[in-house]
């Protein structure tokens, strides 16, 4: 069934264009990664409050896909627009 994974940060307010032009520039990776099925970033009424809603195949995809960010620095260029690094949450899908 897949994992969920938010990430959730609030932007600088002179970073969030900056922050648009860069997830649209490291989306296609992220979306080609091996067990990414979707991510799409909403950008909250203030302005300033970003979600991104990921489906992955499992915790374990998502773990190692995000280590590669790391790797690469992208992490951190995301964290240097925002105030404080994201908070990332894991939720399991329920059979109901």
């Amino acid at each position: 069934m897949g994992t969920l994974v938010i990430l959730e940060g609030i932007a600088k307010a002179e970073s969030v264009r900056e922050l648009e032009d860069f997830l649209q520039r490291v989306f296609p990776d992220t979306r080609n990664y091996d067990g990414c099925q979707d991510i799409t970033a909403y950008l909250n009424e203030d302005g300033k409050t970003i979600v991104m809603v990921e489906h992955w195949n499992s915790k374990e995809h998502y773990q190692k896909y995000l280590a590669w960010r790391k790797q690469t620095g992208v992490f951190a260029n995301l964290s240097a627009m925002l105030h404080h690094e994201p908070t990332i949450r894991f939720f399991d899908a329920i059979d109901a």
